[in-house]
């Protein structure tokens, strides 16, 4: 009997520890960074990107994994067309030169069974620098629709625009950047 059992627990072990990492590609559909700054300390100006695309890998057994993210900065959208045009210029996103802001994970953290944060470094104006993002939801399951393998979450961080090069119209446009990710990968 405790040969059975040790063999069991053997092949239980040794399931769990061969599992293999698990890729996703971020729907663009379902993808929504977006962020708010401070408008002259009067009001807060909300703004998202339209175009995202990305890849993650998932090791839950070894709780570890990976994100790319790449946000392509003229989608930006703020509601007000003039507005949208004056963020895209040199004065702020600089969209011709810096077509791209690029998000590459160094570090998945996990709280129990689940993905916490992620750690990694953000390029945008040709300059890069750490972020952390902080995952506030995290979820994995069949899709009921199209009954797919996806996962989705939240996630937050904060930073400053002038760290990146950003520094038009500071400090009545403010510095301090909330960035939120909303987003759903399909399993590969």
């Amino acid at each position: 009997m405790s040969r059975i059992i040790l063999v069991s627990s053997f092949l239980l072990f040794s399931t769990a520890a061969s599992a293999a990492p698990e890729s996703y590609t971020l729907n663009p559909e379902h993808t929504y960074p977006h962020f708010a700054v401070s408008h002259m300390g009067f009001s807060t100006t909300h703004g998202r990107f339209n175009k995202t695309s990305g890849k993650f890998m998932l090791d839950q057994a070894a709780k570890t994994g990976t994100l790319e993210l790449t946000i392509e900065t003229a989608s930006i959208d703020t509601g007000l067309p003039k507005r949208d045009d004056h963020l895209r210029s040199a004065d702020f996103f600089n969209t011709a030169e810096f077509p791209k802001a690029i998000y590459k994970s160094t570090a998945v953290r996990f709280k129990d069974d689940k993905p916490a944060s992620v750690e990694g470094n953000l390029t945008l104006l040709g300059v890069t620098k750490p972020v952390t993002l902080t995952i506030t939801a995290f979820r994995c399951g069949i899709n009921p629709i199209d009954k797919r393998t996806m996962c989705g979450a939240d996630a937050t961080a904060n930073l400053k625009r002038s760290d990146f090069g950003m520094i038009y119209s500071l400090p009545g446009v403010g510095d301090d950047i909330k960035l939120t990710i909303e987003a759903e990968a399909y399993k590969d």
